[in-house]
């Protein structure tokens, strides 16, 4: 099996994913923009070959090296990066080099956009806050605000396609909406209604027929935004069980999203206020859905929260389509705290 990884350097711990390929026997070729000279030995030693481009962004020098491995090694069975700034240069040569393993892009918008995962999720029965697409012209202050005149403040707008709380903002009332609307970036927006309550994920490796291999879930207290915004110590955890109600809709979105042979992040509210039309406190209702894995050092809090090996999961599902690590012993928690340089403690 041939499988190329799209920056294999970069997240630091996704070497591990090329590691246990190898260790699989699959002839695992990295492409890259980090000189050979400066990848960590770990990354060299769980690669087959790389190839070293100044940069990604260039979508002809990438297809370029994928030709090269192409015609070095044979047909490229998997192309992957589990990194959401490249999903859609992953689809995009998946497509023009016919390789049958994961998302083309046609199908990849429906990963991507904010307002696309709202009709999967209809789809599923999953409920989901309301959702206006912000309007740039002179109709759209206007429009929002009969929007608003539905859902009342605050409301929260965010970028189309975007990763994690960039550019993601809470509106308590008309001079916060008005200023946003005179500063808008140029980039598409969503504005969706403000749900009370606090952020878990549904965390998954799923197998070539959608059916999950490995299942876990991820907590934050305060949510990402409210970190980005108030610059918050970051401070979050993986727990050692996961309600039932939470797999169940992790598993619905799964079969409405269609996904098959991946690494999953989905995002719920768990709600702690009730709001009216879509639950109850304690009630689940959609965020987003990540085509990848939960970010930073969350995989391997997961291998220490579960006593296993996510990324030897993850790679048996691609070489063998199945689960051959033993299920866990003990379940527990595991907890990341991290600090801000720019304060003093």
């Amino acid at each position: 099996m041939n499988f190329i990884f799209i920056s294999p350097q970069f997240p630091q711990t996704f070497w591990n994913f090329c590691d246990r390929l190898k260790k699989n026997g699959v002839n695992v070729l990295g492409i890259g923009d980090s000189p050979y000279d400066n990848l960590a030995q770990n990354v060299k030693d769980s690669l087959t070959e790389y190839y070293y481009l100044p940069t990604l962004e260039d979508y002809d020098g990438v297809f370029r090296a994928v030709a090269f491995f192409s015609f070095k090694y044979g047909k490229i069975d998997w192309l992957e990066s589990n990194n959401e700034y490249w999903l859609e240069l992953d689809a995009r040569l998946r497509t023009d080099f016919n390789i049958t393993s994961g998302v083309k892009s046609e199908e990849i918008e429906k990963f991507k956009s904010k307002a696309q995962m709202k009709k999967w999720y209809e789809k599923a029965g999953i409920p989901t806050a309301r959702q206006h697409k912000v309007i740039a012209d002179e109709t759209g202050l206007a429009a929002a605000k009969a929007f608003i005149a539905q859902t009342g403040y605050p409301v929260i707008v965010k970028p189309e396609i975007g990763v994690g709380a960039l550019d993601t903002y809470k509106l308590e009332n008309d001079a916060d909406l008005e200023h946003f609307y005179a500063n808008m970036p140029a980039h598409p927006y969503v504005m969706e209604e403000f749900i009370t309550g606090n952020i878990a994920s549904y965390d998954a490796i799923i197998n070539s027929k959608g059916e999950p291999l490995f299942e876990s879930m991820t907590c934050w207290p305060p949510s990402i935004m409210d970190i980005v915004n108030h610059r918050l110590d970051l401070a979050y955890y993986v727990a050692a069980e996961m309600p039932e109600s939470l797999r169940k809709m992790g598993r619905a979105a799964v079969e409405a999203f269609e996904v098959k042979g991946r690494f999953v992040h989905m995002e719920f509210f768990c709600l702690t206020k009730a709001k009216p039309g879509l639950g109850k406190v304690g009630d689940f209702v959609a965020l987003e859905v990540n085509m990848r894995p939960a970010g930073g050092y969350t995989p391997d809090m997961m291998d220490y929260a579960h006593s296993l090996d996510v990324y030897q999961i993850w790679a048996d599902m691609v070489t063998y389509d199945e689960r051959r690590f033993p299920a866990a012993e003990k379940e527990q928690c595991c907890a990341y705290a991290g600090r801000r340089d720019e304060y003093e403690y």
